[in-house]
């Protein structure tokens, strides 16, 4: 088991590649060595533009996938099937094999998880000015068990302290990735201002 870690990510930290309907900013993915593009990685969590109005979705055949607007809301379908809605900050899960299409102009959140190697979850955190939320109970109510943890702050401004230890800063646009030996931690989020960010969660199996 990895010591315990917990990194503060940001803007040139990340990846930015173009795809064919907009931009990609990789957040952080496992190994962290991984290139998207070799498909080698176990998940990988990134924010998307899609720019299109009707666009597709990359196959991605060995990975199931989440997804979660941050700007807008779009419809989605699988292999032909009829549309659905998903609004903001609604995360839905779905199989990266699907034949996946999508309308509307939005700002994505996206996690891909290695099918057989691990799962995960990812809880919509919006607060309030001055708002504290336990991470783990949060994280629990979908997750029993995870292994790593990032928090995603798009908008605002958020402190997460482990109890008994440090203190995150997370300024808008900046990742907090907490990794290793977590079994019996826990952590409070406090926003400093209003806040719109995200956590998601990783278990391996």
């Amino acid at each position: 088991m990895k010591a315990y870690r917990a990194e503060v990510l940001h803007r040139e930290d990340y990846r930015v590649t173009a795809w064919s309907g907009g931009t990609t900013t990789e957040l952080s993915i496992e190994p962290r060595d991984s290139i998207y593009a070799d498909r080698n990685f176990l998940w990988r969590l990134s924010s998307a533009t899609v720019e299109l109005e009707e666009s597709d979705f990359t196959s991605l055949p060995d990975y199931d996938r989440i997804i979660m607007t941050l700007e807008g809301s779009i419809e989605l379908r699988h292999n032909g099937g009829g549309w659905m809605e998903l609004p903001e900050y609604t995360p839905y899960s779905f199989d990266g094999a699907d034949d996946t299409q999508s309308i509307g102009k939005v700002v994505d959140f996206n996690l891909m998880l290695r099918k057989g190697k691990c799962t995960g979850a990812v809880i919509p955190l919006r607060m309030m000015d001055n708002e504290t939320v336990d991470l783990r109970s949060i994280l629990n109510q979908d997750m029993p068990q995870f292994d790593e943890i990032l928090i995603y702050c798009p908008k605002g401004h958020l402190d997460v302290e482990e109890a008994g230890g440090e203190v995150s800063h997370l300024a808008p646009g900046d990742t907090l990735r907490i990794e290793g030996d977590l079994a019996g931690k826990t952590w409070t989020v406090k926003a400093l201002d209003g806040v719109a960010a995200v956590a998601a969660a990783v278990h391996y199996v």
